[in-house]
């Protein structure tokens, strides 16, 4: 077999991911309408954009030789984000974006029950062995913990005494973690072993941060400038602080709370920010995660007809678009 893109494998078993979704709804019952109305409702207001459902496919193929099995954690994958965008959205006031036809309070409990009781559900009716089952199951349970005490970090930045690593600690709990999660499910599924578990859990967690840089790029180059108006402490922003002078530090913290509502002040910041020393400064970071997951997947090896698209997962993420 050649060595398969990951947007191509995305493009042969979405339907099939889509039809995994489907049958955990349907499998909810007759009095449970408004719950497959709502979480239905919720899938279709937020999409993912990226086709990162492959990832779990990718692991247990890189594993196996077979992707099919994974299709499960690939919903999971799926129902997880979709909570965790719509959660992040609310967390940043953007309740405003209430999926059509759904109230914000029915949203929300649908959000809650798409992170963890259908997946749940998904893993529980595997005919798996029951350790397998279980252990599936507590990756989930202990996923939403951890992902709850990255985004609570967040919301409570400010931009003081902030530091690239501080930022990267907290893109390790809303993104590195819920990626650990689904890689490391993979592993379990195809039966890797404890230490390859950890090392896919080790690489799941790196794509992730590598995932959140990649976001916070494209939040500057569409204009959205969400990050700026919601006075997110992002790592672009410690790299920032970082380049920039002792004395003059106060200036950008300042920014960073006025751009939340003045269009002055973001374009200020804005402009900070691309500066070419933060921007060697973030590429630098980029480029040290890049490598550390490279180093993640040579290590772990495997079939090599799955082991190139994960690659490119990583280049892509690790791209450098700011310039």
């Amino acid at each position: 077999m050649n060595p398969l893109a990951y947007v191509e494998l995305h493009r042969r078993i979405s339907p099939d991911i889509d039809a995994e979704i489907a049958t955990a709804l349907e499998s909810l019952g007759p009095s449970s309408g408004a719950v497959r109305r709502s979480i239905t409702g919720l899938l279709g207001h937020q999409r993912m954009r990226y086709p990162l459902s492959v990832l779990p496919l990718l692991v247990h193929a890189a594993e196996t030789g077979a992707p099919g099995p994974a299709v499960p954690l690939s919903a999971v994958h799926v129902l997880w984000w979709t909570s965790a965008c719509y959660l992040d959205d609310l967390a940043d006031g953007h309740g405003r974006h209430t999926p059509a036809g759904l109230g914000p309070d029915e949203a929300l409990l649908a959000s809650f029950l798409s992170a963890q009781a259908l997946p749940i559900r998904i893993v529980q009716a595997q005919p798996v062995p029951d350790a397998v089952r279980n252990a599936l199951t507590v990756e989930i349970v202990n996923c939403c913990i951890d992902a709850v005490e990255g985004q609570l970090r967040d919301l409570r930045g400010d931009g003081r005494d902030t530091s690239p690593a501080a930022a990267v600690a907290t893109y390790h709990g809303k993104s590195g973690v819920p990626f650990g999660m689904i890689t490391a499910m993979a592993g379990i599924l195809a039966d890797a072993g404890t230490e390859r578990v950890a090392l896919w859990r080790e690489f799941g967690e790196v794509f992730g941060i590598l995932w959140q840089l990649f976001n916070d790029q494209e939040d500057l180059l569409t204009g959205r400038d969400e990050d700026l108006r919601n006075g997110t402490a992002t790592y672009l922003l410690a790299c920032a602080l970082e380049e920039t002078p002792l004395r003059s530090r106060g200036r950008i913290v300042e920014l960073a709370v006025e751009a939340r509502g003045s269009g002055r002040a973001r374009t200020e910041l804005r402009t900070l920010l691309l500066t070419p020393a933060v921007l060697r400064r973030f590429e630098k970071g980029l480029t040290k995660f890049r490598d550390d997951a490279h180093q993640v997947l040579d290590e772990l090896g495997g079939d090599e007809a799955y082991l190139p698209a994960l690659r490119q997962m990583v280049d892509q993420a690790a791209g450098m678009h700011l310039t």
